[in-house]
């Protein structure tokens, strides 16, 4: 996998993926940025959340759970000092759908934080991550 960072001005950044795709990341204005991107540290976030969001989703689709929607909301503190690492990240899933069971949606969940997420499984050995879940369940099928 390979991803390229071009600078563009100011705090502003382009990252380029291998698979084609650009997102602009941008630094806030008292740091010379124009706040017009995500900052690379919420890029790591989004990048984490879009993998487990992801894995619930499949997982729960191959156990024929009727979902919806499916959001990953994801908080996280960091170091007051630099580097101003993350210390812990919470992930709360909000599944949405019909007849969902909540052994199906912890279970995904569990397999996503312990055995499919790169991305936490990786960020986990630096940092305290923790997930729970809610399911709103849109009545029966």
């Amino acid at each position: 996998m390979n991803v390229r960072i071009k600078w563009v001005d100011n705090a502003m950044f382009l990252g380029e993926s291998g698979s084609g795709h650009t997102v602009v990341m941008d630094g806030a204005p008292e740091n010379g940025g124009r706040n017009l991107g995500p900052r690379p540290m919420e890029m790591l976030l989004i990048g984490m959340g879009g993998c487990t969001a992801f894995d619930v989703k499949m997982i729960l689709d191959k156990a024929r759970q009727n979902v919806s929607d499916c959001v990953a909301e994801i908080s996280a503190e960091r170091a007051d000092a630099v580097p101003a690492v993350f210390t812990k990240i919470h992930v709360h899933f909000i599944v949405s759908g019909k007849g969902l069971t909540d052994k199906a949606v912890a279970r995904a969940v569990n397999l996503s934080a312990e055995k499919y997420c790169s991305a936490s499984i990786m960020l986990s050995k630096a940092v305290d991550i923790s997930h729970d879940y809610e399911i709103v369940n849109l009545g029966d099928e």
